[in-house]
């Protein structure tokens, strides 16, 4: 080689070697400038402190418990729970590897390999599918700090250059890779990328993504079931097996094939597999879906005040809430809840045979009902603001029929309906609200709060509150006991007139069920089981609204109640939730407990935050709490008790104290029972007071609620697995003051009936009608 050649030669190795060192100089910049976000150039990078404890960007969702350990659902913005790397099967991690990253254990976060055939096939090849260019690391620092979002991105992206803004996202995610390589083990960056994958269908990671589609785990997932859903990473909506089953399909064998491919599986197997169906056993979780929906909705905003107030998020802290719930239980009370109310909204169909059962006091249709109903609507709200109120677009939208799909008993039906349409279909239908609660503890153990929560959001357990007819009437029974009446003074089925000065009329006599009087002598336990008006008027007037209410306030009714002499026949609204409180008491030997639904909240670790003991009152004393059980038991027991039609094999060898309620033209249909483990109430209703039966012989109590206890009960006993026995009440510990056998009772020492001054303080109003 001549002299000038080698000089040449030596500019050329000395070009390349600046040029190389140049190239690299820019690069170390370039790196170094992203890091810093020179003037903010490039957008921000994740902080050191968030590279080291990458879980805190990943939401949590805040799991709700059972007392018997079972999930009873979620709050979340994105539904996604952890699993750790042992929580994976075998079979889901080689398949991840032969698809995604087949060189996982082998590069420190960025695979030069995969990088340069990408750039070969672009660059050279002119091929737009570069895939295999991404680690599994990098796809993690992806999803965990969203580097692709606006709100992370600097000036240069406002320019709009789209290669430029994926070349900066690139670089940052092959920082972030570095560094979680550095800190975290190959099998923790597995578990923390299959942690933050959405799978579509509401599915953030691979639990719940197991859990929805296979209704499996993730350490039990197969190479078919795992192909499938490594299948849908990039695409969820596309690959779905619920959307695009074929597609679904086309893709597990193309992932299947990977398998084979690297020597995961034998051809054979791949042809074996290949060949299966995609046995899918779809559970989505969602805030209207699982176990205990109406129970989920009514306590969320505690549990929003309480996670505020303690410096936590419900949807993202992993919070770990333990309620009372027993998931057998609350399956028995949705079970007997549907059973009896599908059967009882055929009977009142066909009771109206097609006729608006919206009605007033004289059975007339009420004309603008829909219309009066219509604009409490948040939908007519909405349109209101948009068009005006005197918009004729407003009524043409609401008549306009659209494809929805809507409840009914047999199923869900797509239909065309307009909103208008809509509203008269879901207004027909009765609903019903049912509670269970350990009596002694105080803790709820099922909550049905409608018939649907899907398509029925309002809760008719703690929301709700309607008048409780004669399910009110043992609080005033509960103050002539607690003064020293026996069960067995005996008052005459006879109208009881009230003063009532300045009211028009100026007197009040409230009429029995049947609006006639026997003129018969009976005890007030007689009185009570057959629910006669008259009696319990008469009582009303010996211990006055004024105490009733006292009473009614220390056994845990919270709800207005107007101190008048109709209270005694439940004029004053009240819920379920309430009344099954307060009747507990009479089992918890005249301890009120309030009822409770949470036990105790953990962090994600599994750290105890807060505990919530039962709150309690000595409301009566043991006596008086016994005798009152006496005189519920009069409704199963007494000739002509009102629960006397329950079935027999729950009353065979067992005590059950009961109570029902209905009110004026059977609008309200009420039920409490007692046994002495278990206390359970039923309300059942239109969601308006005007939807009802015509009668009160369709509607009352013992038709309406009743079989939904007694069903619930029924279903309670045959599992043994519960701990649930039939048996008697508990005696009180010290003997009785008064005696209860009325057979032998002559009222010895007790008030004379003729002495009674009958006198009340007059009350201001009545503004209630007579309930039945």
């Amino acid at each position: 080689m001549s002299k000038k050649n080698k000089n040449i030669y030596r500019k050329i190795i000395k070009g390349i070697w600046i040029g190389a060192a140049t190239l690299l100089l820019l690069i170390l910049v370039y790196l170094f400038s992203v890091k810093i976000n020179l003037f903010n150039l490039y957008g921000k990078m994740p902080s050191y402190k968030s590279l080291e404890n990458p879980e805190a960007q990943n939401d949590l969702s805040s799991i709700l418990y059972s007392a018997d350990g079972k999930i009873l659902g979620k709050y979340f913005r994105y539904n996604r729970t952890q699993s750790t790397f042992d929580d994976l099967s075998p079979e889901l991690v080689n398949t991840l590897l032969s698809t995604e990253d087949i060189r996982f254990y082998e590069h420190s976060g960025i695979d030069l390999r995969g990088i340069i055939r990408v750039l070969v096939k672009n660059l050279i090849m002119g091929q737009k599918s570069s895939g295999g260019g991404s680690t599994i690391t990098q796809q993690l620092a992806k999803n965990l700090f969203r580097t692709r979002e606006d709100e992370l991105q600097g000036r240069l992206y406002q320019l709009g250059i789209r290669k430029l803004n994926l070349g900066i996202s690139k670089t940052k995610e092959w920082m972030v890779a570095i560094q979680l390589e550095k800190s975290f083990t190959k099998e923790e960056i597995l578990a923390m990328y299959l942690n933050t994958i959405l799978f579509g269908h509401n599915a953030y990671g691979i639990e719940v993504a197991a859990r929805t589609f296979f209704n499996t785990t993730p350490d039990s997932l197969n190479y078919q079931q795992s192909a499938m859903l490594v299948g849908m990473l990039n695409k969820p909506t596309r690959y779905s097996p619920i959307l695009h089953p074929d597609l679904a399909l086309q893709k597990r064998t193309e992932v299947l094939y990977n398998l084979y491919k690297y020597e995961f599986i034998t051809k054979d197997e791949f042809d074996s597999l290949k060949t299966l169906p995609l046995g899918i056993d779809y559970n989505p979780e969602g805030h209207t879906e699982g176990i205990a929906p109406y129970f989920r909705a009514v306590i969320k905003p505690h549990l929003l005040y309480w996670a505020k107030e303690h410096g936590y998020d419900l949807f993202e802290s992993g919070l770990r809430i333990y309620t009372t719930i027993d998931t057998r239980l609350q399956k028995y009370a949705e079970e007997a809840v549907r059973e009896h109310m599908s059967y009882l909204q055929k009977l009142f169909e066909a009771h109206w045979d097609g006729q608006d059962p919206w009605r007033d006091e004289k059975g007339r249709v009420i004309p603008d009902f829909l219309e009066r109903s219509m604009k409490r609507t948040d939908h007519y709200k909405k349109l209101v603001k948009k068009y005006g109120a005197t918009s004729d677009s407003v009524n043409i939208i609401l008549h306009e029929k659209y494809p929805m799909r809507i409840f009914s008993w047999s199923g869900e039906i797509d239909t065309l309906m307009s909103p208008y349409d809509s509203l008269k279909y879901y207004k027909k239908f009765l609903q019903a609200g049912f509670m269970a609660e350990d009596p002694k503890s105080g803790q709820v153990k099922a909550w049905v709060g409608g018939i649907n929560f899907k398509y029925f959001k309002y809760d008719h357990v703690k929301q709700g509150r309607r008048q409780p007819g004669s399910t009110f009437k043992p609080f005033v029974y509960t103050a002539a006991i607690d003064q020293g009446y026996s069960p067995c003074f005996e008052v005459v089925d006879a109208p009881v007139t009230f003063e009532m000065p300045g009211q028009d009329p100026p007197t009040y006599t409230p009429q029995n069920y049947n609006r006639k009087f026997s003129g018969e002598r009976m005890t007030i336990r007689q009185g009570m089981a057959r629910s006669k008006n008259a009696i319990t008027a008469f009582v009303m007037k010996l211990v006055t609204p004024q105490t009733v209410v006292k009473y009614a306030r220390e056994m845990g009714v919270e709800s207005p109640l107007d101190p008048v002499p109709s209270l005694a026949l439940g004029t004053s609204d009240v819920s379920v939730y309430e009344l099954v409180g307060a009747y507990s008491t009479f089992i918890n030997k005249g301890v009120y407990t309030k009822p409770y639904f949470i036990t105790r909240i953990e962090d994600k670790h599994g750290n105890i935050i807060q505990e919530f003991p039962p709150r309690t009152r000595e409301v009566l004393s043991e006596e008086t709490a016994y005798l009152m059980i006496y005189m519920l038991r009069g409704a199963t027991e007494e000739k002509g008790g009102t629960a006397l039609g329950l079935d027999v094999r729950l009353r065979l060898d067992n005590e059950i104290g009961a109570k029902t309620g209905t009110t004026q033209n059977a609008s309200d249909g009420w039920f409490i029972g007692l046994t002495k483990d278990l206390i359970a109430g039923v309300w059942v209703g239109g969601d308006d007071r005007s939807i009802h039966f015509k009668t009160s012989t369709l509607g009352q109590g013992a038709r309406t609620a009743m079989p939904i206890w007694e069903k619930f009960m029924l279903k309670v006993y045959a599992d043994t697995t519960l701990g649930y026995e039939k048996g008697p009440f508990p005696r009180p510990v010290r003997p009785l003051s008064v005696e209860i056998d009325c057979q032998k009772y002559n009222n010895p020492g007790m008030k004379d009936l003729d002495s009674l001054d009958m006198e009340t303080p007059p009350v201001e109003k009545l503004n209630q009608e007579d309930i039945y």
